[in-house]
């Protein structure tokens, strides 16, 4: 029976790292389509499916709209490369900060960093996040916080961070980056639009002068509201792929 079945399992698995791969590329064209993107730096990573501990990550040197399924990077838990696309070179940061995430948290499908300007913005504020939006109130329940340690190169660090992101799905990496953690590319990439969107409008409600807090109660309320987020990426992600697809298409290939 083993001998029957071992094939399809392959099969399947194949097919399942495929879709993971079609999802990643999306998710790296989607970033540059909101211009989050820095060049060929941050990264935005994916479990391969299976008893290996690989995960997905992009090659260094490529700009995230050029991304596609077959030109990411398969990589050990410990950096080396398993599989390689058109280049099989990985930024050493961003191995560091992906891999503390994905040997530490078991349910961490994906994760993503990225340094935007307004969400480097915002972890250096010293309040880090505010109640300043219903999309920042729906956030700050996930949010947790990272000091600053210099490029993350220290393989060290990875244990402090994890420590730090707990079971949380969203973090800020103070003076240097948000960062968002589920179970899969839609749910993660979900969180890291609530994410950037709730820093954006702080940066701008900030400029304009003094601000205005709801009322603690309804940041409590927001907060037992927010326990659904995740499910959001059903309605959302569909359509973001369309909308990749209409402006940028063939991360697929």
């Amino acid at each position: 029976m083993t001998t029957d079945t071992a094939p399809q399992d392959t099969t399947d698995l194949k097919k399942a790292e495929w879709n993971v791969r079609t999802e990643l590329a999306a998710a790296y064209r989607l970033v540059a389509l909101f211009g989050w993107d820095d060049l060929v730096f941050t990264h935005l990573s994916a479990r391969v499916p299976g008893p290996d501990h690989h995960f997905l990550i992009n090659p260094y040197g490529l700009l995230f709209h050029e991304i596609t399924a077959s030109s990411l990077v398969k990589v050990d838990q410990n950096g080396e490369v398993v599989e390689s696309g058109s280049i099989s070179r990985v930024n050493p940061a961003g191995f560091t900060i992906h891999s503390a995430v994905h040997m530490g948290r078991e349910d961490a499908g994906a994760v993503m960093h990225l340094h935007a300007a307004d969400g480097v913005a915002v972890s250096a504020h010293r309040d880090g996040l505010l109640p300043l939006s219903q999309t920042a109130m729906l956030c700050l329940e996930h949010l947790s916080y990272h000091d600053y340690e210099g490029v993350a190169l220290n393989l060290d660090e990875r244990e402090r961070l994890i420590r730090d992101l707990g079971d949380k799905s969203m973090m800020l990496l103070r003076n240097h980056c948000v960062l968002t953690a589920g179970k899969d590319v839609a749910e993660t990439f979900t969180y890291l639009y609530f994410l950037m969107k709730a820093c954006e409008i702080q940066v701008k409600a900030q400029s304009c002068g003094p601000v205005y807090l709801p009322s603690e109660a309804a940041i409590r309320t927001t907060a037992e509201q927010s326990q659904s987020l995740g499910m959001a990426a059903r309605l959302t992600w569909p359509a973001l792929v369309r909308l990749l697809d209409s402006k940028n298409p063939g991360h697929g290939v």
